[in-house]
């Protein structure tokens, strides 16, 4: 796990999309493991920003998102197939059948877990970018999930809702369900990239760098991976 230590969220959010767009450079038709939440937002800035000056492609650049809400609309605001296309999808050169999320609108949720899971077995994600929970959750994979779990249908724990309040009106509108990648999918990338940012989530990087792997604090089995990246602001890394 090779940690990288930056002043702040600017500075964070410039360096993971240096490293994305390395990755670009040298394999244009790469394949983009991405995330949602807000904290890959001054990434998707900095990609979008790259595109249109024509530093950077996604023509030929395939995406997978690791989750979705279910029990909400796709045109919903909230719903992550919105907050991809709000904040970089609307805004590069990508092209939309290369956009793939799971699709919880189709009325049977299984169908569409077995469907997204067996889309991520032919395919090879070259970088997988993730966030973290305050509970140490990766996707959607809260405490406890197997390390061996692959895309399922999740129940949020009540912590996880509250912190995704925010984008809602109300508690009361936040999904208790999502359809998101498992632990093993997630493993399964060439290469993790992940961001941590801001003073909440302190105690959270102090129990992932000093804890031993275990399923109580999923993002903990990113230390079995061989290449991850960690980038963390001073907030964030301020108990270290």
């Amino acid at each position: 796990m090779k940690i990288i230590k930056v002043k702040n969220y600017e500075e964070l959010s410039q360096k993971a999309a240096q490293l994305v767009a390395k990755l670009m450079h040298k394999k244009p038709d790469a394949t983009l493991g991405l995330a949602t939440g807000s904290t890959p937002i001054g990434l998707y800035k900095q990609l979008i920003a790259m595109n249109q000056e024509g530093l950077i492609s996604f023509q030929q650049i395939k995406t997978y998102n690791l989750d979705e809400y279910c029990d909400l609309p796709q045109s919903h605001p909230q719903s992550y197939y919105s907050f991809m296309h709000e904040h970089l999808f609307d805004h590069i050169d990508i092209l939309e059948e290369n956009v793939h999320l799971p699709e919880c609108e189709c009325g049977d949720l299984q169908a569409a877990v077995d469907k997204y899971n067996q889309m991520l077995k032919k395919t090879t994600i070259d970088l997988q970018v993730l966030g973290i929970g305050r509970n140490g959750h990766i996707g959607f994979n809260e405490p406890h999930t197997p390390f061996d779990q692959e895309t399922f249908i999740v129940r949020l724990e009540e912590k996880t809702r509250i912190d995704n309040q925010r984008f809602f009106n109300s508690l009361d509108e936040v999904p208790k369900r999502a359809i998101t990648m498992g632990i093993k999918n997630i493993m399964a990338a060439k290469r993790i990239l992940l961001l941590i940012s801001g003073k909440s989530k302190a105690e959270t990087v102090k129990k992932l760098i000093t804890s031993e792997p275990s399923p109580d604090f999923p993002a903990s089995v990113l230390k079995y991976h061989k290449k991850v990246t960690v980038i963390i602001d001073e907030e964030a890394a301020s108990l270290l």
